[in-house]
């Protein structure tokens, strides 16, 4: 295609549209990224595992993911199609690893979509009663059952979560649309929450509380992980939900308009603003109110709220957390669908999973079922039980990815790489260290699902995409020996 660095890596006939420069790439990662972690998970990490330390946690979460980040850009640059850690994992460890990794994503982009949309349904409905003083009733603003412990529910008395459907139900509908549509979309609303953000920072600063931050690590209660260092580690494996969606920058790969130069851009230069945001307004809430009372819904409005001279601030919060949110979910939707769209088309899936609109030039189908999915999940399954299916899968697939940059180094030194992940024998042991040290401080409940989805996903792998899968659409060339090295 005329304007697209040739790649010798890839023999693939590219059917979707090529549309996304580096801005678009950088703002699809800061969209996926900047939502859940600032404006709900924040004050919940903060007040229950590592106080003001929590600014600690972002650092360390943000170092592992830098680190897997690295590596995720040398596979996006070296194999710029739709996939993600999918795609990576078929050209190193095979179509049964390459299954795996794709079911786990299939886990981290429906659960946390859903996730975040319930989330965002928390605070319009209170945005609705407070500020347009129009209450949604109770029965259509939640789950009709909350879970406790592993398996036991108990009915909330709601009956679905409507908000939270109707805001997956239009961003399905702008996803199908098209994918330039959806990236303008995108950068309307990053622009909005970003500056919302930039606000509380600058504002916030001048009016610390330092008493509030006092002592910065608050001492252990005697339990491993309630406060003190462990508390930090512990909410590191928490806080690390906040990261999602920076791998979403390269699921876009075969929609970028060059690839080989954006993708290691959009990923990195998302991640590294979206951590230092992250630590400036961890910081900024547990110093305008006490890290005890932040275990809320919105806790920046509400530390916001707890001094007059940033009271004012409350209602563009509110307003920052509806549009950063509904952007969250716009990114997670196009990332899964783009999954589905790659694993149908090496036949792991229904070919129906890459039918491309012949006018939009989506992948209509994939994003319309993704999109059902995704709705029921968050129309009826509670926050709590969405939240924990998100952070093991996503940790376990950048584990794969570090392990599979360095397997191909090996295996295949010569092939052409436009991006090589820098000491790679050291960053990629490192992501592996790191993310897996975060899986380990998740709790048990969290293990046990994703066992119970792997088994599905095994079973579906022998009964179905084991029979019908395809060979690889991309081949690896190594480069010419001249230019080796």
């Amino acid at each position: 295609m005329a304007g697209v660095p040739e790649n010798p890596n890839v023999d693939v006939d590219n059917d979707l549209h090529r549309a996304l420069g580096p801005i678009h790439l950088i703002a699809l990662g800061i969209g996926a990224i900047i939502g859940a972690g600032i404006f709900v998970i924040t004050g919940h990490a903060a007040a229950t595992y590592a106080g003001p330390g929590v600014v600690a946690s972002f650092a360390i979460a943000g170092l592992g993911c830098l680190f897997a980040g690295l590596c995720y850009a040398e596979y996006a640059a070296m194999i710029p199609v739709a996939g993600s850690a999918y795609t990576y994992t078929f050209a190193t460890l095979g179509k049964f690893m390459a299954w795996f990794i794709g079911w786990n994503l299939v886990l981290e982009y429906l659960a946390a979509s859903s996730t975040v949309a319930v989330g965002w349904s928390g605070y319009f409905v209170d945005f609705m009663a407070k500020q347009l003083h129009t209450p949604i009733p109770a029965a259509f603003a939640g789950a009709p059952f909350a879970v406790q412990g592993f398996h036991n529910f108990v009915a909330t008395g709601a009956l679905f979560n409507l908000p939270a459907v109707a805001l997956i139900a239009l961003v399905t509908t702008v996803l199908i649309v098209g994918v330039h549509m959806s990236a303008n979309f995108n950068n309307a609303m990053v622009a909005i929450k970003l500056c919302i953000v930039v606000l509380v920072i600058v504002v916030g600063l001048p009016h610390v509380v330092a008493a509030n931050q006092t002592p910065f690590i608050p001492p252990n209660t005697g339990d491993w992980g309630s406060f003190g260092w462990s508390g930090v580690l512990r909410a590191t494996g928490v806080i690390f939900f906040a990261y999602i969606g920076f791998d979403a920058v390269s699921v876009a790969a075969q929609e970028a308009r060059n690839p080989q130069r954006d993708v290691p851009l959009g990923i990195l230069g998302s991640l590294i603003i979206c951590t230092v945001l992250y630590m400036l307004m961890s910081y900024v809430l547990t110093g305008l109110a006490s890290y005890t009372t932040l275990n809320v819904a919105h806790p920046v409005s509400m530390a916001t709220e707890s001094l007059p001279a940033t009271r004012w601030l409350s209602p563009f919060v509110n307003v920052g957390a509806i549009v950063g949110l509904a952007s969250v979910v716009l990114v997670l939707i196009l990332g899964q669908s783009r999954i589905f769209y790659a694993m149908s088309k090496d036949g792991m899936i229904p070919p129906l999973f890459c039918d491309v609109h012949p006018r939009f030039r989506t992948p209509w189908k994939g994003t319309l079922i993704t999109g059902i999915f995704a709705a029921l999940l968050a129309g009826f399954l509670p926050l709590d039980i969405l939240g924990e299916l998100v952070s093991i899968g996503t940790l376990l697939a950048f584990v794969i990815v570090c392990v599979g940059v360095m397997i191909l180094r090996l295996k295949r030194p010569l092939v052409h790489r436009p991006f090589r992940t820098p000491l790679v024998y050291v960053v990629a042991p490192l992501g592996i260290i790191m993310c897996s040290a975060m899986m380990a401080w998740l709790p048990m409940d969290t293990w046990l699902r994703l066992l119970v989805w792997t088994v599905v996903g095994v079973a579906i792998y022998f009964g179905y995409s084991a029979k019908h899968a395809k060979p690889p659409r991309f081949v690896l060339h190594d480069a010419a020996p001249a230019a080796a090295g």
